[in-house]
This record gives C-alpha cells, sequence and structure tokens, in this order.
C-alpha cells in the first residue's frame, strides 16, 4: 500500500543531513545520478566562443603587503587575464591567480573551450578561473544582464567585503587595520603565527581600531591542540577587534575543536568540506564556514549552508577582477554575511577600469552587464610580461628571533614553506611573547650562502 506524501515529518535538517549522507529518504531524492561526459553543446553563433586571449601580467605589492608577501608568497604578484570573444562580438573576461587558486586554467582547457557554446560550458570548474570567469562575464554581455542573475536569485543589495595580508609583525598589523579603516572597511583578516607575538598583534591592532572594527586571526593549525590553543585564544579575544578566529587548530580534530567552541567567545570559522560537511554540522566545531572554488562548488557548498542555517565568507581570490566576481556570488547567497575575503588589497593597480568602493564595510552589487566593470587595457599593457613557465621561486632565507637571544633560520622550498613547520605538533617552538621574524637578505656573503644552504635542508637553530 502506498503511503502519503504528507504522512513524512522531516524538518529540514533531518532532509540536509539525509541529503548529505546519501541516506534513501525517496527514491527520486537519493537514486545517484552518473555525471555526464562534457558536451560540445550548440552552435548558435552568438555564444560560440571565437577567440581567446592571454595575458600574463606582473601586479606589484603596495608597501607593507610587499615586504611580508616577500616571505613566502612572492609568486602571487603573477596573473593570467583571459579575455573571451563570442561569435556575437561580446568579450568577456577573467583572471587566474597563477599560482594560488582552485584551477588553473590550461592550454588543454582553451582547446577545449574555443568553438563551443560558452554557456554550455561555463559551469565547468575545470576550465579553470580565469577561463571560467570569462565565459561567465561574456555570456551575461551578450544576455545582458549581470553575472549574478545568471546564478540565481538576486537577495543582497550589497555585500560585506573585508581585507587581508598575510602574517605581519605588531606594527604592520596596526598600519593596516588603519589603512583598511580609510578605506572604508570594517573587516581585516591576517595570520597568527608562532614566529610572529600573537599579543601585540591583537594589542596594537585593537589600540587602531575604530568602534566596529574587527581583525580575525587565521592560525591555520597552529595552535595545535585545545589545551595549548585555548589560554592564547581566550587572550586575543580579551581585545574587541576579536569577532571571529578561523582553523585555529586542525579541523578534523574534532573533540579538541568542540572543547575550543565551549571555551571561546569569539566565533569559528571553518574551511568547508573538512572534514566533511555532515560532521561539521551534527558537531560544534565551527560557526560558520570559508567558502571558495569554481563557481558550480560555492553554490553548491552555498546552498548547503543556507540549509544549515550557517553564515559563511566567500574567499575566492586574485585582483580586484576576482573581487568582482566574488561580489556576484554575495548578491545570490542568503548566508555569504560574513565579509568576503578576495585578497585584492595587496596590490597597486586594480586592473578595472574602476575600484571596488567599500563603504561602512559594504559594497554594492554591480548591476550592468557582465561584471559590471572594464578590464583597463592600459594597465594590462603596462603590467605585461611573458608567462613564467614555472613557479617563481627566488632565494629567501628567514630570521625568527626570541627575546632570549635564540634564532631560527628557514630558507624557502615550497609554497608555505614556513607554515607546513608549524602546522604540526613537530617539535617546534610555540606561540611566545616578544617573537618576530624578518626576511635576511643575500649579502652576496658566503656566510649567507653557506647557512641558507643549511637552512634548506632544515631549520638551524643557534643560541645567544
Amino acid at each position: 500500500m502506498n503511503t502519503p506524501l504528507d504522512s513524512f515529518t522531516l524538518s529540514r535538517r533531518d532532509l540536509l543531513f539525509a541529503s548529505l549522507a546519501g541516506a534513501t529518504i525517496f527514491p527520486w531524492i537519493s537514486r545517484a545520478q552518473p555525471k555526464p561526459a562534457a558536451k560540445p553543446g550548440r552552435t548558435e553563433p552568438g555564444l560560440r566562443v571565437k577567440n581567446i586571449i592571454r595575458t600574463a601580467v606582473k601586479v606589484p605589492y603596495r608597501t607593507v603587503p610587499a615586504r611580508n608577501m616577500a616571505r613566502e608568497l612572492p609568486h602571487w604578484k603573477y596573473i593570467e587575464v583571459f579575455e573571451v570573444e563570442l561569435a556575437s562580438g561580446h568579450v568577456g573576461f577573467g583572471e587566474t591567480l597563477l599560482h594560488y587558486t582552485f584551477r588553473s586554467t590550461q592550454d588543454e582547457n582553451v582547446a577545449f573551450a574555443k568553438g563551443k557554446n560558452a554557456a554550455s560550458i561555463m559551469w565547468d570548474d575545470e576550465l579553470g578561473a580565469g577561463l571560467q570567469m570569462a565565459l561567465f562575464d561574456a555570456v551575461a554581455r551578450a544576455m545582458d544582464v549581470p553575472v549574478h542573475a545568471l546564478l540565481g536569485k538576486q537577495v543582497h543589495k550589497d555585500t560585506p567585503v573585508g581585507w587581508w595580508d598575510i602574517d605581519l609583525p605588531p606594527e604592520d598589523v596596526a598600519a593596516e587595520a588603519r589603512t583598511a579603516a580609510d578605506n572604508g572597511y570594517l573587516a581585516f583578516k591576517t595570520k597568527g603565527r608562532p614566529w610572529f607575538d600573537i599579543w601585540e598583534q591583537a594589542k596594537k591592532g585593537d589600540a587602531v581600531a575604530p568602534e566596529g572594527f574587527s581583525i580575525a586571526f587565521d592560525y591555520n593549525n597552529t595552535l595545535l591542540d585545545a589545551k595549548r590553543g585555548i589560554p592564547i585564544l581566550k587572550d586575543v579575544e580579551k581585545y574587541a577587534i576579536t569577532k571571529i578566529v578561523e582553523t585555529p587548530i586542525a579541523q578534523d580534530n574534532v573533540p579538541d575543536g568542540v572543547e575550543i567552541k565551549k571555551h571561546t567567545r569569539a566565533k569559528v570559522a571553518h574551511h568547508y568540506g573538512w572534514p566533511q560537511a555532515l560532521i561539521a554540522l551534527r558537531n560544534p566545531i565551527c560557526d560558520g564556514f570559508v567558502i571558495g572554488g569554481g563557481a558550480s562548488r560555492v553554490m553548491r557548498q552555498g546552498t548547503v549552508a543556507a540549509m544549515a542555517d550557517m553564515p559563511f565568507w566567500l574567499q575566492i581570490v586574485g585582483s580586484s577582477i576576482t573581487a568582482a566576481w566574488s561580489l556576484h556570488f554575495g548578491a545570490v547567497h542568503s548566508h555569504a554575511t560574513w565579509p568576503a575575503v578576495n585578497c585584492h588589497q595587496l596590490y597597486t593597480h586594480t586592473l578595472l577600469n574602476r575600484p571596488i568602493v567599500v563603504k561602512q564595510g559594504r559594497t554594492p552589487i554591480p548591476d550592468g552587464p557582465g561584471l559590471g566593470f572594464e578590464l583597463d587595457h592600459k594597465q594590462l599593457k603596462e603590467l605585461a610580461i611573458p608567462k613564467p613557465p614555472t613557479r617563481p621561486n627566488p632565494p629567501r632565507l628567514l630570521e625568527t628571533r626570541w627575546p632570549d637571544g635564540k634564532k631560527m633560520y628557514v630558507a624557502n622550498g615550497g609554497v608555505n614553506f614556513m607554515l607546513k613547520l608549524f602546522m604540526k605538533d613537530n617539535g617546534y617552538p610555540y606561540f611566545e611573547p616578544g617573537v618576530t621574524t624578518a626576511l635576511l637578505y643575500d649579502d652576496g656573503s658566503k656566510d649567507w650562502k653557506d647557512l641558507y644552504a643549511r637552512a634548506k635542508q632544515k631549520p638551524v637553530f643557534s643560541k645567544a
């Protein structure tokens, strides 16, 4: 006998958990469908991809980011801009931050896209950041609508946007907080690291912050565990700037994550998907998410967060081109209520015809066709370079000093080479007051070269 549909009393959260777990509630809900193979799509001439232009640029950092990004992330200056021309004559643009993105666009992606109907392939995240962005922009322009109209129903007229910097010494935390506030921002995200004095960072940042301003420290696992991390978190949250912290410990350490949530006041943000969303929602380990990636992934993850009534910030990283793209996701996601992190404030150039203006921590959603901005071809020409064949990796030697005179030297290897040493409990020094770190510039001496060679193999420690 068939059971009437209205006899079921499933809550929204029940449905969410069941769908995330793959449980069979109704056959037509849970039946897995194979992912269809990519198809060329229809061939109406208007939306056919006629041409794709790629331009590599090197965009300088502002002064404070420049001296700090130089330690571990000098390669973020390298960007590839994509211009997609449709048969209709409409041109869309996008960008790939070459060595930091969910996926960079490859030659084979460009070859695949040429001649295809742009609307039929633009949702494919595998095409990479720059090409996908440019396809959406081109299609939206051809349809005479903003990009967000292709993503879903607009629910916000403006969206919160935050300032960003890599790990900074306390004086630079204060300098960037002032600059952010002067530019209309109310939120600033930076890094908490064992090689800088987190207590002094919070103190100096709070001292210059206007009322209502927040500074979120992202620890990237480096607090290691609840026992050691909770006292530091509680010290930092004594300051009014502390409203959110990100990834204090490894996110899949559920027991310690529960303890941190229980004993701290600040909201805890976790990157969506680590651990699986189902685990994060069933256990009190975070208050909201960090969501980024390609268009399909952002829409999928943002929908789950909304179903679970969990706020999040959009973390889609690049220059102002990417920031403009991110605004359209902020337009359609009801729970994108934490300030977005796009990192475009690092750069001296916007690559756009006008800057993204922030007032009282928010910026209006563009309502013109496509991204709502135009590419600044003058800047593009000025900054153009041959595309680097590999990630630029200049020699770098970092010196960390403690008040007792102890020093540590670490030399560059892979991306985030310093951070990776401290993300696990490997016996390296933990957070201490008074510690600081700086780039030790190559003076051409034999001593520098010898120390660099040793520190590249493993950290070198010396006493006073």
